[in-house]
């Protein structure tokens, strides 16, 4: 099933991005790269938390009667700085809900329309979760290049869930 192949993929993209959320050190959190307007390292890690809000409010869109309970996410905060003890928990919290929402979700609805603020004729189900997917996994990799500039020892396999 496809649907399974690709909540498998994102779970295994949450479990690395909560694993590297784990590796910021709490005195470097305010530590930012030498790019004029860059995050500090906290301020990304609530910007993963962001991320992983995506793929609750699609499953909400494509669900919303039986993922109700979905719509309080919305009052929870993103994009602020947060340590890494915070963004983990909240990620845990987010992927909690993204694994009930895809007890819904089988390849027959993947294929199904939804409606957006940017495509109001609609864009597919599949089309949406991988667009969020796509947006963790750069953001991902952006938090393990600040881990590698703050001298962090990370490497590849935290990065990646090799087979």
């Amino acid at each position: 099933m496809l649907s399974r192949d690709l909540v498998s993929k994102i779970t295994e993209q949450i479990e690395r991005t909560d694993h590297l959320a784990g590796l910021v050190p709490e005195q470097q959190l305010h530590w930012r790269p030498p790019i004029p307007g860059a995050w500090s390292a906290g301020e990304l890690l609530g910007h993963l938390l962001d991320c992983l809000a995506g793929f609750c409010a699609v499953l909400y869109k494509a669900e919303p009667d039986r993922l109700r309970h979905f719509a309080g996410l919305r009052d929870l905060p993103v994009n602020h700085a947060c340590a890494p003890d915070e963004a983990r928990r909240r990620i845990a919290h987010y992927r909690s809900h993204i694994d009930q929402g895809f007890t819904l979700v089988d390849d027959a609805a993947l294929g199904r329309k939804l409606p957006t603020i940017f495509v109001p004729e609609g864009e597919t189900l599949m089309t949406l979760l991988l667009g969020n997917l796509e947006h963790l996994i750069n953001h991902k990799h952006q938090l393990f290049v600040y881990l590698k500039l703050m001298a962090v020892d990370v490497r590849s396999s935290d990065l990646y869930h090799f087979r």
